[in-house]
């Protein structure tokens, strides 16, 4: 991919817009393209972070494991985001495995100490990436106050509504979500089970607030969805 091209692409992402173009250039420059198929491991625990990565296409899990082997998916990572920022915090290795979901993944590595170097330089982009951070720990706060005070039932109709809410698009009165999410996936980060996500998603249908099949769910009425979460 051409620097020109390479360039564009950072426009597209909202924590570059206060480079200067020179900065731009700079980045672009220290940018490598790479992809991995479905289900590929991007990087696991115990790796050097050297790196952190802008997300060009498809779906990206951040994911922690037990001693057992459970996971808990702690993020989702879409299209115009960074993941594996925690290098530029201070992270010397990773604790953290980063998996591409159901589709072929598209980004780009930036060596940590090339980012830095212009973070040093533009105190706008070092104040927005103290904001994500920011964001990115309250919604770990949040996913955690829910676990404690939310059964699973609610977790997961939560979860529901906030996806649909971030990801989701208005068809009529009703908002659809396409995605490509397991029901595995979906207790993973709910800390629920699969055979508590299909009951649920089964119970919300058999109420006629939901629709869904693989890769699609249609939300009703997205009012009555949340008051459900509550």
């Amino acid at each position: 991919m051409t620097q020109i091209t390479k360039i564009d692409l950072l426009e597209q992402f909202s924590l570059f817009d206060a480079l200067t173009q020179s900065e731009k250039s700079r980045l672009a420059d220290a940018m490598e393209f790479r992809k991995k198929a479905r289900y590929s491991i991007i990087y696991q625990p115990g790796e050097a972070s050297e790196h952190i990565f802008l997300l060009c296409k498809g779906t990206v899990k951040i994911s922690t494991h037990s001693n057992e082997g459970k996971e808990v998916i702690k993020q989702l990572i879409h299209p115009e985001a960074i993941f594996g920022e925690l290098g530029l915090a201070g992270e010397k290795v990773r604790n953290e495995t980063a998996q591409s979901l159901k589709k072929e993944v598209h980004y780009y590595t930036i060596r940590i100490a090339d980012f830095q170097q212009i973070l040093c330089q533009n105190a706008t982009v070092s104040h927005q990436l103290l904001q994500l951070f920011g964001q990115r720990m309250m919604a770990a706060e949040n996913k955690l106050e829910n676990l404690i005070f939310k059964d699973a039932r609610s977790r997961i109709v939560n979860f529901l509504h906030e996806v649909v809410l971030k990801r989701g698009r208005q068809v009529g009165l009703e908002m659809l979500l396409m995605h490509n999410l397991t029901h595995q996936d979906i207790a993973n980060i709910t800390c629920t089970s699969r055979q508590t996500v299909t009951l649920v998603l089964n119970e919300l249908r058999k109420e006629n607030l939901i629709y869904f099949n693989r890769g699609r769910i249609l939300v009703r009425d997205m009012e009555v969805l949340k008051a459900n979460a509550a």
